[in-house]
């Protein structure tokens, strides 16, 4: 198993190659979800197109969408996208706001950003058990239904991102564990190990 997962890594490309210039550029290394979604590089591209074209022109601002993401990634357990986007989140919110979310502590989050975290986790949890009374909470919060529409594909598209790298092994990149704040790192206790720590356990099967 190398930290990009447990497939091998694909033949070499130009879209490949252009992803991992992206991220050399953006954050100064190639990540290991871009050595893992090397193998079809246009279909992760055509997701996060996806989850942007849904929230585009909608009123959802970064720090919206960052809590979206913490809050979905914290109850799927996916470590990666916790670390990645609770760094995002504390960027814009705080480090201490950034670590209570990915713990489910909503406390220092407005009341309509506690309707936002609450639905991602819901979505994330069990999507057949929301109910009418839960899309009004958001509507009490102040968000239209275009808005909850948008929010819900959003929150979709990360499940389907992370359920791909958690199911096929990516690991969170070694330099998140210096790069991520350290309330952001102390809170994401599950999931994959970052890079660079012990093995995972073998599990009974």
């Amino acid at each position: 198993m190398s930290d990009g997962g447990f497939l091998a890594s694909p033949e070499p490309s130009p879209a490949a190659q252009a992803m991992f210039d992206e991220d050399i550029s953006e954050v100064g290394y190639v990540m290991n979800a871009s050595r893992l979604w090397a193998h079809q590089p246009a279909t992760v591209d055509a997701l996060f197109d996806v989850a942007a074209m849904a929230v585009a022109d909608q009123g959802i601002s970064f720090r919206q969408r960052a809590i979206l993401v913490s809050a979905c990634a914290s109850a799927l357990g996916d470590s990666y996208c916790a670390l990645a986007w609770g760094s995002k989140l504390a960027g814009v919110a705080g480090d201490d706001l950034a670590g209570g979310v990915l713990r489910g502590d909503d406390e220092r989050l407005t009341e309509a950003e506690q309707a936002l975290a609450r639905w991602a986790r819901q979505v994330a949890h069990d999507p057949n058990a929301t109910s009418e009374t839960d899309v009004q909470a958001l509507r009490d919060a102040g968000f239209t239904d275009s808005q909850i529409f948008a929010v819900t594909i959003f929150v979709a598209m990360r499940i389907a991102f992370s359920t791909v790298n958690d199911a096929l092994g990516a690991r969170p990149d070694a330099q998140l564990r210096s790069s991520a704040p350290a309330p952001v790192v102390e809170a994401v206790t599950y999931g994959r190990p970052i890079a660079g720590s012990s093995p995972e356990p073998t599990k009974d099967r």
